[in-house]
């Protein structure tokens, strides 16, 4: 164990670790898989033994990316084609249900899907009816295991009652709303007019028709962003009493993502205000009965995530945090990204290759990883950081962590991280820089550091 040289500032600790780093929603993460390519074959190899192994224990987790957006909200980094012609709408739909057939055709028994999540893009861009017929023809040959979580991600401004009613009649009880900042500033700036009134009307509407669970996304470091402005946002946000919070680091990646570019780096807080949009959102947040769970997740007590986290059973995925394990996660549609537990695969990002390629009769393949026995461990402990704050492996596994416990010497010495030849324990200084403690297992990472920008910042 090494004791801490001397304490920080917090200014100090930024200076040295507001680096880009990665998410680590995966490990390895995508810009580390192999460059050799996964065939067809192989990847439904992968597919089938995962469903073999727990489709009868745990069930399966579906994603399904629906990509449009009516208006760039120019923060966003996500993968979208915006468009305000919905005749997109039914051929996509055509795509999604002939990808999904092709997985249908490797599985020997019906598929039990546990979880189910609509992302974007903004899935309500799609209308109640045609919501309606894609996920019914999706779901009429799967089960739904009796915990199942079905949850689709929305934006006020493109939501009615409708699509909300449609999708709780077929088994959907959360939403995750889209807020970001309330701030007329902030949101002219990144393109993204949004009401107080208009997003009470969605919290209202689903509350009344019967939705258990509702998550708020929030974003701190967004352009022009003052700690008055984020207090307003949590204290309007504490009016709406969501279940969930995600309180996200903005992540500035203009060379992926050109949109951002409408505004400079001169426009963003500088990191230590931004640190401190942090700390008064989360102050705000504990006062008002949130626990912090997961890097950048807060819940109410009786919210499964914040149980789930008490439990020590929180997992996380493509898909962010969830109370659930599954070991295999099917992602449909354009960029999604699928996880067998021993491999990763994700489809092309272009909408029409995309359906080029499904109707050919072939998965949309554009590039996968298939995990070495490595890669598996490593995963494990970083998944162990990300959601426990701790780790601990047996001596048969130390030869993977000595280059690691040198790298986490600094850390420690900084007093954000306790560690043996045994264990690795986030201490609760080192709970912002937990991206830093997980990266210092990132064999791939260190073996080819990256030349050109590839992450966000870590804080």
């Amino acid at each position: 164990m090494v004791t801490p040289v001397s304490i920080p500032t917090p200014a100090e600790l930024l200076a040295k670790y507001d680096v880009p780093s990665p998410r680590y929603t995966s490990y390895p993460t995508v810009p580390f898989w192999d460059e050799k390519p996964l065939t067809e074959e192989r990847w439904k190899l992968h597919v089938q033994q995962a469903f073999r192994k727990t489709n009868s224990k745990e069930g399966i987790s579906l994603y399904l990316h629906l990509p449009f957006c009516e208006q760039l909200c120019t923060y966003c980094g996500c993968n979208k084609r915006i468009t305000k012609n919905h005749a997109v709408e039914e051929p996509y739909m055509a795509a999604l249900l002939q990808e999904w057939e092709q997985y249908l055709t490797l599985f020997d028994e019906k598929p039990r899907i546990t979880e189910l999540h609509l992302g974007g893009g903004t899935p309500t861009f799609f209308s109640a009816q045609n919501l309606k017929t894609l996920l019914e023809k999706l779901l009429e040959k799967t089960e739904a295991t009796p915990d199942a979580a079905f949850s689709v991600e929305v934006h006020p401004n493109a939501t009615n009652a409708e699509q909300l009613q449609v999708l709780y009649d077929l088994g959907f009880r959360r939403l995750s709303v889209g807020i970001q900042d309330f701030d007329p500033r902030v949101q002219f700036v990144i393109n993204r007019i949004q009401t107080f009134e208009k997003t009470k009307e969605i919290f209202d509407a689903a509350r009344t028709i019967g939705y258990t669970s509702i998550n708020g996304d929030i974003i701190y470091g967004l352009p022009h962003q003052t700690a008055d402005s984020v207090r307003n946002t949590i204290e309007k946000v504490k009016e709406l009493r969501p279940e969930r919070i995600a309180f996200y680091s903005y992540a500035h990646v203009p060379w992926k993502s050109k949109a951002q570019r409408r505004y400079s780096e001169a426009d963003l807080p500088v990191p230590e205000v931004k640190r401190g949009l942090y700390e008064l959102g989360r102050e705000m947040l504990q006062e008002a009965g949130y626990i912090e769970t997961g890097m950048d997740h807060f819940a109410l007590p009786e919210d499964e995530l914040c149980i789930a986290s008490a439990k020590g059973t929180l997992h996380r995925n493509f898909m962010g945090y969830t109370p659930r394990h599954t070991e295999l996660l099917i992602g449909l549609g354009a960029s999604s990204i699928s996880d067998t537990g021993t491999a990763f695969m994700q489809n092309v990002k272009e909408v029409e290759a995309y359906e080029e390629a499904v109707f050919s009769g072939h998965l949309p393949i554009l590039k996968g990883h298939e995990l070495t026995e490595e890669d598996m461990l490593l995963r494990k402990h970083i998944q162990n950081l990300m959601c426990r704050d701790f780790t601990s492996w047996d001596s048969t596994e130390l030869p993977y962590f000595v280059d690691a416990l040198i790298r986490l010497q600094s850390l420690a010495e900084d007093g954000l991280v306790e560690y043996t030849d045994k264990s690795i324990q986030v201490l609760p200084a080192g709970k912002p820089f937990v991206r830093n403690i997980a990266m210092c297992l990132d064999a791939r990472l260190w073996a080819s550091q990256p030349t050109t920008p590839v992450f966000s910042k870590s804080v």
